[in-house]
């Protein structure tokens, strides 16, 4: 896949990002802290302008202009390029950060060493393949998603070692997540029968529709008959849960 094919990706299921992909402050205080004393901060396939932190220096690279389009914060300076590609000097930030992004990247390791090369610190959130695939959305309903090469990308041991990383945190998904990526609403399952909350989810949104369609009526089955009930009633019981988010660290 090529960098223009991935920005079409995003051209093409960014649509109404802004309303569903919203940061949650749990998310964005991990990451904060994560950041240190960082003042420049160059956030790498930034999308919307998500989790960018507040009262520093940040420059967003983003390839998407559907995306670009849709920034939170429109005072920010915008790069439209790949991270592969990143048209800074050596050490012209404190810090760089990707979030939610570099499964998407044609070439992650290229994109990671070239943060590594512009910042000393580097924060990546990602994800571990093994237990995001756990996921009873993918196991029960659309086991098809563990075949995208996005839901298979570099693992959270992968990227620390691109990094240099000294550091791999767990990320805990709150059961009342205000961001729509995949684990978010793993306590209320009926929020996967929007169809716009399932194109904000790249595991879902570059699926056949068709096929997405009939296995969320078959969902909405198992809530109405109990079935979901008696499969996953137990999370219920949980605040959080481990989704397998990971925040990559080189300090």
């Amino acid at each position: 896949m090529t960098p223009e094919v991935a920005t079409e990706r995003y051209d093409r299921i960014g649509a109404v990002y802004a309303r569903h992909r919203r940061p949650d402050p749990r998310l964005q205080a991990q990451i904060d802290r994560a950041l240190g004393d960082a003042r420049r901060v160059v956030n790498v396939g930034a999308g919307t302008g998500s989790y960018e932190p507040v009262g520093r220096r940040v420059v967003a690279v983003e390839p998407s202009a559907v995306m670009i389009s849709q920034r939170r914060t429109p005072g920010t300076p915008v790069v439209q390029t790949v991270a592969e590609r990143l048209p800074f000097e050596d050490d012209s930030f404190d810090a760089a950060m990707a979030i939610f992004t570099v499964h998407h990247w044609t070439d992650p390791g290229a994109g990671l060493r070239q943060m590594a090369r512009v910042a000393p610190r580097v924060v990546v959130l990602t994800f571990d393949p093994v237990v995001h695939n756990t996921f009873w959305l993918v196991q029960d309903y659309l086991p098809e998603s563990n075949a995208l090469a996005s839901t298979n990308g570099l693992g959270p041991e992968a990227v620390a070692e691109t990094i240099g990383a000294d550091d791999i945190e767990v990320v805990p998904v709150p059961a009342d997540c205000i961001d729509g990526f995949n684990w978010a609403c793993w306590r209320r399952p009926a929020a996967y029968l929007d169809p716009e909350v399932r194109a904000c989810i790249s595991g879902l949104a570059l699926l056949d529709d068709d096929l997405v369609a009939a296995r969320m009526e078959k969902l909405r089955s198992d809530l109405v008959d109990g079935t979901w009930d008696e499969r996953h009633g137990a999370l219920m019981d949980h605040d959080t849960i481990d989704g397998g988010l990971r925040l990559v660290i080189r300090h």
